[in-house]
């Protein structure tokens, strides 16, 4: 097993407690990522994690604007194998109220202007997302929430969550659009993230904080004062559930993400520029 991957979400700015802390900056072809990547290793464990704040420790960048690929690069270039993450989220059913830890293991994709892939620029790759989260990191990821979360966290393993553009929340008649197609859940930064996971072998799940009910529900009117209150409850079972995730983490668990760039490049190796094979060597070397 490599290097486990931490990305924290909204409320979740520091590590876990982690011992020999150094802090690795990482200069990437896709530019800065948000933040310098906290390396060290957890507990007595003698595993090593690289945590990496999704917004910035100051949260600084919106859903938008974060550089997604970076980021994922950087957690490449660090070794990391297998990504926990965390999430914020509006809820789309009654029984999905705040304080509710959901493990999706669907997403909708709504956003509308973001860079999706590591390739091009001369090369093809066309790779299978119909289970976009690591199926193996859902079921453990669950396993290690229902374990260590408190006594009255609500834990739910499965549902689709719906990733909007923002930095804006719904309007009313989104919200009640994605809830009348059964989905689950609604937040801003599941894509391009879980398919830049994808495209480096890295499985990847997340953990996601219900902190409001968007505004399909009567009487709802999502603020961001609400959003903050609720993720900074949430954070404590959050972040227990990731530790014992990853305390627990098999050291033989082998996901199909870490093969799945296997048979996806459609363009001969001969035919792709040699900027873009030192671009991308890191992701796609073994197949080039």
């Amino acid at each position: 097993m490599g290097t486990i991957g931490f990305i924290g979400g909204s409320g979740i700015y520091e590590a876990l407690p982690l011992n020999d802390v150094r802090e690795v900056e990482f200069d990437t072809p896709y530019g800065e990522p948000s933040d310098a990547v906290t390396i060290g290793e957890f507990g007595d464990t003698g595993r090593e994690v690289a945590f990496l704040p999704r917004h910035g420790s100051d949260h600084g960048v919106s859903p938008t604007d974060l550089p997604y690929r970076a980021n994922m690069y950087a957690l490449k270039k660090a070794g990391v194998t297998h990504i926990f993450a965390s999430n914020a989220v509006g809820s789309l059913k009654e029984e999905l109220e705040p304080g509710t830890l959901v493990v999706p293991d669907q997403i909708y994709d709504r956003t509308k202007g973001r860079d999706l892939s590591f390739y091009g620029d001369g090369v093809v790759v066309h790779q299978p997302f119909a289970d976009p989260y690591s199926p193996e990191l859902v079921d453990h990821l669950t396993e290690a929430a229902e374990s260590a979360a408190p006594e009255d966290t609500k834990v739910v393993k499965g549902g689709t969550y719906v990733c909007i553009e923002g930095p804006q929340y719904s309007t009313r008649a989104e919200s009640e659009f994605y809830k009348s197609q059964g989905w689950d859940l609604v937040g801003m930064t599941a894509i391009p993230e879980a398919k830049l996971a994808r495209e480096a072998e890295i499985a990847y799940a997340t953990i996601a904080g219900v902190t409001d009910y968007d505004v399909w529900k009567a009487d709802s009117e999502v603020t961001l004062e609400e959003v903050l209150e609720n993720a900074e409850k949430n954070q404590k079972a959050i972040k227990a559930a990731v530790e014992a995730a990853v305390r627990t983490l098999p050291d033989d668990l082998e996901c199909e993400a870490h093969t799945g760039l296997e048979g996806t490049v459609n363009t001969p190796t001969e035919a792709i520029p040699e900027e873009t094979q030192e671009r991308v060597e890191p992701l796609l070397g073994d197949y080039l």
